[in-house]
């Protein structure tokens, strides 16, 4: 993912005070005084939460916040709480209604804090009395302040608590058992919002079909029952079926340190009226929401995960200049249902063996208008501008904030189809963008795709009081990660989530289930998935797999889950829980995206500075580009050796235990012990449990990554040799194949590096094969601006713009990899004992390698069978500009022939490659990937 476009937030009001206040008691706001001996030079500010609140009887405190030479034995702590705010200083003391002594534990936190919480390993335990712990879930309603005072009284710290753990401690166990949002029973709608530190919660509802903007006073107020877990219940008559609604909650605001009250959506809501602005009551078991297409398409059943191939795919762009789409229906859900030219392309891959359809985020976000008015379009004639000019995004920007394009990772809520994908701002309002989302996975069903639905449960848009927080104004300070200083945490660009916390985990598994059961989708791609633990992802296994076909209408078992793996943050290191990250997932079935032969394949990594560092596709030591980053010819070999090993263990399935001669060293080397930027290349314990890819939304698109790194003089022709020879790595590996949409169409975003707001213009996709998009202007500064003096010369180059036979021979080129794929079970074997027992590249790292090639053999005879009509297969790769001749060691009498499907494909060249059978080697030409059979 990228970051989504910037939202305001409001920033919290400033608590800070340092020295002597004024004699008279007052606010602790920020009012700068002269410095004084009755306070220590420790840190008075309550817009802070450097305490932690485990639990009702502990609390934890940052042992570096002590003041200097003192030892916790000589300390004071106090909790102060006030119900309604409003806490006060006086001298060294906080004028609240309650104090409460806090006694430092010598023995420090017990070792089930320490691992529930192991952030937490450098904190002194403070033991609450029991007049406190008693009264915990009144105090939590209240302003908290917890102060330090050294062995002079004299006050050096005064901060707030974050509550998130003492929240779970007292409510989650049975919180955990309720179902929230909208229930149906006997047609009624009971409402639950789970909101423990809520002094008051009242229900606004406004009748079905009213305005949705109609005013508060208009509305029927509803008091919400309290109940013990934390939560709040209401339940309606039929008439509020399809209703409008908003929570009304009285809840202290830790910014403010006042009580404030907040009208809010439903964090559980599952449909919306236009731009989210109120809840609606629908019941997603409606026969009227249910399109015949989508009760009655079913999906292909897949054996194992590894039988997956994958197109991702932006729900506006498939259609959004589609000509043979309705233009209503361009850039909607309904797409999916005509016959346009994307359908038609999906379909032709399907025929091909693509099997899987996952679509960019579709769930509620805050980066689109809803109503298709206020929708903007760019004041410019864009095509009037030079293919290398700055004007085009220069005069996208002007609109980008409020056009009909962002790719969603923007989370509003997490339950609801997003409304701007709606046909019309009257069919996002309500239950309808339900019914139409239907549509959409109906018609992918009906053309023989899966769905995998992209999923953002890692943060919001959002917190504070800003207009599109949610979560943060239920209970605040609960819903998201914060740091030491109780400052929410961004590492993922935005408001990270904190699913280490029981409802937000909950939340995550709800949602997910939600879209699985009522949605009949068949897997989820989980976002910056290394921000969740191990435990929720396994979570999320456990509920989808308790979902059946009698009882739910799906086989949650046979639902894929894979996501982003990435290490890093807050997070980094297991510092908060065990991350669902590389290598951290075996056993799981959940698979990660494998970098390492992304990387290896298309040379450098996507932030280089200077972007023309080549790989194995992009001509590295054998059709130098000249520039520097790619180092002097000895380096070049060198790294070729290296990428040829990433790219070899990539092929296995990425497993850390798959051992095999190094191009490199020459030696048998595991896959763990291959290096990746001082990390374990091979991290898989099951080929499934990683995702192979060379280009995704994120990042320059491998056409264009190809335009950058090739030499400017490759030749068309090559230069789609060379996009075929880079998405066969995908198609032939053991992994998980994944293709970005359009890749096969030699799709270029203009350079643009992170297209996530570039609009419909950069992000074009066109399936008519007209136009792959290249030479549409310089991409947008934000992103791209320190590479245009490369790009620029690059775009102005007319013979960089394939022309439309160019795209269909792409296009055929690829169908053909996707054939060969699913042509034989020995691409896809599932298991790592099969792919150790099988699969070996037998010239690696022996005299018979050639420097830009690899041979792969898979051979049927070692192992149990699997494949009743082939006894093996050999697949040479060969990135060279020249014809090679490839030996493979062992293979010297043995007969096989080039596959009947490029013996019988669109490219002519791949034919003229031949085997040598008493030689055992292959001939093949240059740019070339050739895959040669052998019939039992």
């Amino acid at each position: 993912m990228k970051s989504p476009a910037p939202i305001a937030v409001l920033a919290a009001l400033s608590l800070t005070l340092t020295g002597t206040p004024t004699a008279a008691a007052g606010p602790l706001t920020a009012v700068a005084t002269a410095p004084a001996t009755s306070t220590t030079s420790g840190d008075i500010d309550l817009s802070t939460a450097k305490a932690v609140w485990v639990a009702p009887d502990l609390l934890a405190w940052p042992a570096k916040a002590l003041p200097a030479g003192h030892t916790p034995a000589k300390l004071t702590w106090r909790l102060h709480s006030s119900p309604r705010g409003g806490i006060t200083r006086t001298g060294n003391t906080l004028n609240a209604p309650a104090s409460y002594d806090l006694t430092w534990q010598k023995t420090g936190l017990p070792a089930s804090v320490l691992t529930t919480h192991p952030h937490l390993k450098d904190y002194l335990a403070l033991k609450a009395p029991a007049a406190l712990a008693t009264q915990a879930g009144n105090i939590l309603k209240g302003q908290i302040a917890v102060t330090l005072h050294d062995d002079r009284s004299r006050l050096h710290t005064a901060t707030g608590a974050q509550v998130a753990p003492v929240l779970d401690t007292l409510y989650a166990r049975r919180a955990v058992q309720n179902s929230y949002g909208v229930t149906w029973s006997a047609g009624r709608p009971t409402l639950r919002l789970w909101a423990p530190t809520a002094h008051k919660v009242t229900l606004l509802t406004w009748p079905a079909g009213s305005a949705a903007d109609a005013p508060t006073a208009t509305a029927t107020r509803t008091a919400m029952t309290p109940d013990s877990d934390g939560s709040w219940a209401a339940r309606g008559p039929v008439s509020w079926k399809n209703a409008r609604y908003l929570y009304e909650i009285d809840v202290l605001d830790p910014a403010t340190g006042k009580i404030r009250t907040n009208q809010v959506t439903d964090p559980y809501s599952t449909a919306l009226t236009p731009d989210s602005t109120r809840s609606v009551v629908v019941d997603l078991t409606d026969p009227a929401l249910a399109p015949a297409q989508w009760k009655q398409a079913r999906p292909p059943k897949l054996t194992r995960s590894v039988d997956q191939s994958i197109y991702e795919l932006h729900i506006r762009d498939f259609s959004a200049s589609d000509a043979k789409v309705p233009p209503n229906h361009r850039g909607t859900y309904l797409a999916f249902a005509d016959q346009g030219h994307g359908t038609r392309h999906l379909r032709a891959l399907a025929s091909a063996g693509l099997n899987t359809v996952h679509l960019l985020p579709s769930f509620d976000i805050t980066s689109v208008p809803e109503n298709k008015s206020a929708q903007q379009r760019p004041p410019c004639d864009l095509r009037s501008y030079p293919a290398d000019s700055e004007e085009q995004q220069r005069c996208l920007q002007k609109t980008a904030a409020k056009d009909a394009f962002n790719w969603g990772y923007d989370p509003y809520h997490f339950l609801a189809p997003e409304g701007s994908y709606a046909s019309s701002t009257q069919n996002a309002d309500g239950a309808q963008r339900i019914r139409e989302f239907r549509t959409m996975v109906g018609g992918l069903h009906a053309s023989g795709l899966r769905v995998v639905l992209d999923q953002v449960y890692n943060h919001t848009a959002a917190h504070g009081q800003a207009a599109p927080s949610v979560l943060d104004r239920v209970v605040p300070g609960y819903y998201h990660r914060l740091d030491a200083t109780g400052k929410i945490t961004t590492s993922t660009c935005c408001s990270n989530t904190a699913t280490e916390h029981a409802m937000m985990n909950k939340l995550m598994v709800d949602a997910t289930v939600s879209w699985a059961k009522h949605y009949k989708v068949d897997g989820f791609r989980f976002d910056l998935m290394g921000h969740h633990s191990v435990s929720t992802m396994k979570a999320v296994r456990t509920a989808l797999n308790r979902l059946t076909p009698a009882a739910d209408g799906i086989d949650g078992r046979a639902i894929t889950l894979y996501g982003e793996g990435w290490n890093f943050g807050e997070v980094a290191d297991n510092a908060r829980f065990v991350q669902a990250s590389q290598g951290q997932l075996g056993g799981t079935d959940i698979a990660t995206f494998n970098d390492r032969l992304r990387d290896a394949v298309r040379g450098g990594g996507p932030f280089d500075a200077d972007p023309r560092k080549q790989g194995f596709a992009t001509g590295l030591a054998d059709a130098p580009n000249g520039s520097p980053a790619n180092g002097d010819p000895a380096a070049q070999t060198a790294r070729l050796r290296h990428e040829t090993d990433l790219i070899q263990l990539g092929l296995a399935g990425n497993l850390r235990g798959y051992t095999f001669r190094s191009q490199a060293s020459g030696r048998p080397t595991a896959g763990a012990k291959i290096d990746y930027n001082g990390k374990p290349a091979g991290y898989a314990d099951q080929p499934g449990e990683t995702v192979t890819y060379v280009d995704a939304h994120d990042n320059e698109t491998l056409f264009d990554a190809l335009t950058l790194k090739l030499h400017p003089a490759t030749t068309m022709s090559d230069r789609i040799r060379m996009n075929t020879l880079a998405l066969s790595t995908t198609a032939f590996s053991q992994g998980i194949s994944f293709w970005h949409a359009g890749a096969d169409l030699l799709r270029s975003k203009s350079l643009d590096r992170n297209s996530y707001n570039s609009g419909d213009w950069f992000n074009l996709l066109d399936f008519s094969m007209q136009d792959n998009g290249f030479g549409r202007g310089l991409p947008p500064a934000g992103d791209n601006k320190a590479k245009w003096p490369y790009q620029k010369p690059l775009l102005a180059d007319p013979r960089l713009k394939p022309a439309p036979q160019d795209i269909r021979a792409a296009a055929a080129a690829a169908q053909d990899l996707l054939r060969l794929r699913h042509s034989t079970p020995l691409f896809r074997l599932g298991s790592a004992d099969a792919v150790k027992a099988k699969l070996s590249f037998p010239a690696s790292g022996t005299a018979s390698a050639v420097p830009g090639v690899i041979a792969m053999r898979l051979d049927d005879t070692r192992g149990a069978p699997v494949d009743p009509r082939l006894r093996g297969i050999v697949v040479v790769f060969n990135s060279t500009p020249a014809p090679v001749r490839q030996a493979v060691p062992g293979m010297a009498g043995q007969a096989a022939s080039l596959s009947p499907i490029q013996a019988a494909g669109t490219d002519p060249v791949v034919r003229k490659a031949t085997w040598d059978r008493a030689a055992g080697a292959a001939h093949v030409p240059a740019r070339t990937v050739a895959v040669f059979v052998q019939t039992r």
